[in-house]
């Protein structure tokens, strides 16, 4: 049986689509998760590439590449896609570290575990937080955003050399700053309450002396921390609501500074 054979310029911009796809899905969150097997996210991504290869024909080059241009391209290209996933993954580092504030300051820092997903110690709070998150990006049809990023990357930035610059790194500190205010704006809520408790158990303490405020703070700190996390579920959502809605527009602005 007569296999027929693949021309190698088409060939050429499965490759070069494939290594951006590939490089984005390891990246960006939920499913660049070290709890999706290594299959998955291959199987995926060569689907992706293989949807996306007759748009990128007319984008590619035409003509067959040198190998040191070819690998110049696909280490360009799966560099283009590790920046747009870890531009997205900064939201669920802010989620991530206001989480670890607030399970320091509820009095949970000792109570920490493993994490199969960054495959480190997490309080229980972070962990919360962090599924929290990556439920809503599913329920928000997140990931349907980066299924539209892909096309208009291409689009816009077509397989080739970027031009990294001063505008680019000034964006991405932005960005990092940005990540910074979000996670404050995460624990502030549990941060103001935490405050109070604490400045009512102070003047507890100076009107009853013989009270042992040390052994009270613990577990009237982490009830009320909780009530005040379940209350606020509802304001973290539409919170993380605008940050995915925003989330396009933000590495649309990053690539047209490449």
């Amino acid at each position: 049986m007569n296999f027929p054979l693949i021309p190698l310029e088409q060939f050429q911009t499965f490759l070069l689509g494939l290594s951006r796809v590939a490089a984005l899905i390891a990246a960006m969150p939920v499913f660049g998760s070290l709890q999706v097997p290594e299959r998955v996210k291959a199987g995926l991504a060569v689907c992706v590439a293989l949807l996306l290869a007759p748009l990128l024909s007319p984008l590619t080059p035409s003509h067959e590449l040198s190998v040191p241009a070819l690998v110049l391209t696909l280490v360009n290209e799966v560099l283009l896609g590790l920046l747009i996933g870890l531009t997205a993954r900064l939201i669920f580092t802010a989620v991530e570290m206001g989480g670890t504030v607030i399970g320091y300051q509820m009095g949970f820092a000792a109570a920490n575990v493993f994490d199969p997903q960054t495959q480190q110690q997490l309080s229980l709070v972070t962990q919360f937080q962090n599924l929290f998150a990556m439920m809503a990006f599913l329920a928000l049809d997140g990931h349907h955003i980066f299924l539209r990023l892909i096309v208009e990357s291409y689009q816009r930035l077509p397989p080739g050399p970027p031009a990294f610059g001063g505008e680019t790194s000034e964006m991405l500190l932005h960005f990092t700053q940005h990540m910074f205010v979000l996670g404050i704006k995460f624990s502030a809520p549990i941060l103001a309450i935490l405050l109070l408790s604490n400045t009512v158990l102070g003047i507890m303490a100076r009107v009853f002396p013989q009270l042992n405020v040390f052994l009270l703070s613990f577990p009237i700190n982490i009830g009320v921390s909780l009530i005040v996390i379940a209350l606020t579920l509802d304001l973290t959502l539409l919170l993380l609501r605008r940050e995915f809605d925003e989330l396009g527009a933000r590495i649309l602005g990053l690539l047209s500074t490449l």
